[in-house]
């Protein structure tokens, strides 16, 4: 009974919100649906989470996503998402019985935080220097979630707002743009990278462990991490790979990059877990799903694995969609759910509920070293 009566008030919070053009409703008419122990979710990273925090920054174009065709088929308008339509957030919500999570800076929401934040922001990365001046990079986010910690506490008194945020789930996905953006800014001719690839990863991973631990000073106990994807298969970088097949582009060296990060950040995640009390971990790998998905798209009922639906050129990958980033002229495909990618550098609505499902599931070779289960249901 009680979980229908949390269905019923997520689906009136939910149709309200879309109905409105709001993330949103009053914080009293929310607390009347506010289940028992429930688990806001915190979200942080790139344009794989971003709900629209770009729209309300001094963002160029080339980060923003607030025009069409982006959010057409679901939203029906653009969301400042980077897809079609919904992100993969905004189905991990879903599964959890929570409204959709807004962005951090949507001047509406104020700061009724109670069911969560999203502080994404599309180009970010671990490094300040990614992007710099026209994204939220990583250590900005966090700050920006201390913010939030000191109302809770101002709201719910030290005890009720230690229990809320030790409860939350805590969702990240940063670190692809310090490896793709020297690639993707200037696919002729790549900014060279002053360190060895070993030194960068570490540079990239020490910075993420420094957001960790202020997420966690902050009362964050409950992390759950994407790694990172192959740069250089993406449709953007992969028109510059020698050779069309995925074993080409996972040779070029974002892709390796990839690796090593990927290979780094469950080796400092498990030292973490030993070092804080309460601290626990969740990674999803992203990088082998998303190979796995375009070498057999049929197998799981995708069509089109290496052409994005929306831009121009070899594989539509020249980020023209939307006509707003330079090349006025763009292909949009008919068919948006049979392919992987919307445009050339993310994924489509449906390719996002794919990977959200596969988060969301017990699998063990995509989940490690916990699970859906430990993190939301304990």
């Amino acid at each position: 009974m009680a979980s229908l009566r949390v269905s019923v008030c997520v689906w009136v919070l939910f149709m309200s919100s879309f109905i409105l053009n709001i993330d949103h409703l009053d914080a009293q008419i929310s607390n009347t649906c506010l289940p028992e122990n429930h688990r806001p979710l915190f979200i942080f990273g790139d344009s794989l989470f971003d709900p629209g925090n770009n729209d309300y920054i001094n963002a160029t174009t080339f980060f923003q996503a607030n025009f069409p065709p982006y959010g057409e088929n679901f939203f029906k308008y653009p969301s400042g998402r980077f897809s079609n339509g919904r992100v993969i957030p905004d189905f991990i919500a879903e599964y959890a019985e929570l409204p959709l999570i807004p962005p951090y800076l949507h001047p509406g929401y104020h700061d009724h935080y109670i069911y969560g934040v999203n502080f994404a922001s599309a180009g970010a990365g671990a490094l300040p220097e990614t992007n710099q001046g026209l994204v939220i990079d990583q250590k900005s986010q966090a700050l920006y979630f201390a913010k939030v910690s000191k109302q809770f506490r101002q709201k719910l008194g030290e005890e009720e707002a230690k229990k809320l945020l030790s409860r939350a789930i805590y969702i990240v996905s940063i670190g692809g743009n310090d490896y793709s953006a020297p690639y993707y800014t200037n696919s002729t001719t790549p900014v060279a990278i002053p360190y060895s690839q070993q030194n960068f990863v570490d540079f990239v991973i020490g910075n993420i462990t420094t957001a960790i631990k202020a997420i966690y000073n902050e009362g964050g106990r409950n992390f759950w991490f994407l790694n990172v994807a192959p740069g250089n298969c993406l449709p953007l970088l992969r028109r510059s790979v020698n050779g069309t097949s995925i074993d080409a582009c996972l040779e070029e060296e974002a892709s390796a990059l990839a690796r090593l990060h990927n290979n780094a950040l469950p080796k400092i995640l498990h030292k973490l877990q030993k070092q804080l009390k309460g601290f626990r971990y969740s990674i999803t790998d992203f990088y082998g799903t998303l190979v796995e998905l375009m070498r057999n798209p049929s197998k799981y009922g995708f069509k089109e694995a290496n052409a994005a639906c929306c831009g121009g050129g070899l594989y539509r990958g020249d980020y023209s969609c939307g006509g707003k980033r330079g090349i006025e002229e763009y292909e949009l495909c008919s068919n948006v759910n049979e392919h992987v990618f919307f445009d050339s550098l993310h994924p489509t609505e449906r390719a996002a509920e794919h990977f959200a499902k596969l988060m969301w599931s017990e699998i063990r070779d995509v989940i490690k070293p916990s699970n859906r289960k430990l993190m939301f249901d304990v």
